[in-house]
C-alpha cells in the first residue's frame, strides 16, 4: 500500500473533488446562476472577489464549478451503481441459468458493447431525453454489458473450485451460493472496476453535456461550461480551464484508484 503511488494519488484527486462537492452544499461565493452583466468576463484574480473570474453573463466561475461537481457527482456515481446492479444480476442470471438466460442475456450484452460508449450514449440519451435523469439511465445502460459480463465470466471461472462444489453437494441453492460465495469472491474486481467505471461515466456526461444533449441551462454543469467558452476561447481562455481542470481531476482521480486497485488485486494473486 506505501509503494502504491497511483491509489494514494487517485484518493488525494477525488478527494479534492469531494472536498468541493461537500463545501458547496454549505458556502459559495455566489448564486451559481446569478447574472451580472456590468461583470462580465472578469479575469481570474486571487484578490478580487471572483477569485476564477467571470462568464459571458457575469456569473461567477468558481460557484459554478462548486456546483456543477453535484451534477458530474450525481450523474457518474448513480449512473454507474445502478448499472453495477442490473449488471451484476443479468451477468448473475446468465452465468446460474445457462440453459434458459445465458444466449439470450449475453446476445443483448455483446449487441450493446458493439457500439463505442459516447456514440451509444448519444443514441440512449435522444431516447429517454435530455437532462440529469436522461444521462443517468443512459450512461446506467451502457455500464451494464462491462458488469453483467465481467460477473458472467467471473462465476464461470470460480463455479468449478472446490469450496463451490462442496456447497452444491450440501444442497444450498443457487441463490445461496450466490451471495455466500460468489459475491465475495468477485468483490474485490467488481470494486476495481466500479471506480474505473465513475471515470469513464463523468467523462460521457461532461461530452453529453458539452454536446447540448446533458445537464440544460442555465444549470452549472463541466461539460456545458466548456460549450459555453467555446466561442470566446481565443480571447477568454481562462473560461474553459477551471472546468477543463475539473474534469481532469475527477476522471485521473477514479482511473488511478482503479488502476491502484488492480495492482493490490494482481498482488494477491501472486501470493496466492
Amino acid at each position: 500500500m506505501k509503494k502504491n503511488l497511483s491509489l494514494g494519488l487517485g484518493m488525494i484527486l477525488v478527494l479534492l473533488i469531494l472536498a468541493v462537492w461537500i463545501l458547496s452544499f454549505i458556502y459559495m461565493p455566489y448564486k451559481p446562476n446569478e447574472m451580472n452583466i456590468s461583470e462580465r468576463f472578469m479575469k481570474p484574480d486571487f484578490n478580487s472577489e471572483h477569485i476564477l473570474g467571470t462568464d459571458n453573463f457575469g456569473r461567477d466561475i468558481l460557484s459554478r464549478i462548486m456546483y456543477g461537481s453535484r451534477n458530474v457527482l450525481l450523474v457518474g456515481v448513480g449512473s454507474v451503481t445502478l448499472g453495477t446492479m442490473i449488471g451484476i444480476i443479468l451477468g448473475a442470471l446468465a452465468a446460474l441459468f445457462k440453459k434458459y438466460a445465458s444466449s439470450l442475456i449475453m446476445r443483448i450484452m455483446d449487441g450493446l458493447m458493439a457500439f463505442p460508449g459516447i456514440l451509444l450514449a448519444l443514441m440512449l440519451v435522444t431516447v429517454v431525453g435530455r437532462g440529469l435523469k436522461g444521462s443517468i439511465i443512459a450512461i446506467s445502460i451502457f455500464m451494464v454489458p462491462v458488469f453483467s459480463r465481467l460477473v458472467y465470466s467471473m462465476i464461470l471461472d470460480t463455479e468449478n473450485l472446490l469450496y463451490i462444489k462442496a456447497a452444491k453437494s450440501y444442497g444450498s441453492s443457487k441463490f445461496t451460493i450466490f451471495i455466500r460465495h460468489f459475491i465475495p469472491a468477485m468483490l474485490p474486481r467488481l470494486i476495481t472496476q466500479y471506480s474505473s467505471a465513475i471515470g469513464s461515466a463523468v467523462m460521457i456526461e461532461t461530452s453529453l453535456s458539452f454536446l447540448g444533449l446533458g445537464i440544460q441551462p442555465p444549470f452549472a454543469s463541466w461539460g456545458l461550461m466548456l460549450s459555453e467558452a467555446r466561442q470566446f476561447f481565443l480571447v477568454y481562455p481562462y473560461l474553459a480551464v477551471a472546468p477543463g481542470i475539473a474534469i481532469i481531476i475527477t476522471v485521473l482521480g477514479f482511473n488511478l484508484i482503479g488502476d491502484g486497485l488492480n495492482d493490490i488485486l494482481i498482488y494477491r494473486r501472486l501470493l496466492l
